[in-house]
């Protein structure tokens, strides 16, 4: 596990103000360890390569934080589900069959 110390004197080396300590702290304690991580090792390799990385802490945090993939409803058109009733909605102006779930958690359009 990361700890904030750890990034801290990455960023402090590279120029962060002393100013800007406690707010990036808090900042780093928003993101999951999962991205803790990530940002660490993200940060400390673009720096042990001589690459860009922001003086202003919390902002070469942010741009560091990795990207996770947008969920998507699945598309069933065409494909069998064993007990499990598709129904007719629309997604990104498409029409398809997609489960309840995900009728409801992606808000998708039905048919009036």
């Amino acid at each position: 596990m990361i700890i904030f110390e750890q990034i801290w004197e990455l960023l402090y080396e590279h120029g962060a103000s002393a100013k800007k300590e406690e707010g990036t702290r808090r900042f780093w304690d928003t993101l999951t360890p999962f991205q803790q991580e990530q940002v660490f090792t993200t940060i400390s390799t673009k720096l042990r390569e001589d690459k860009f990385v922001q003086y202003d802490p919390i902002r070469a945090l942010k741009e560091n934080i990795p990207k996770l993939p947008r969920e998507e409803p699945t598309n069933y058109n065409g494909k069998a589900l064993p007990n499990v009733p598709v129904f007719s909605a629309k997604y990104n102006g498409q029409w398809g069959m997609y489960t309840r779930d995900d009728i409801r958690k992606f808000g998708l359009e039905e048919p009036t």
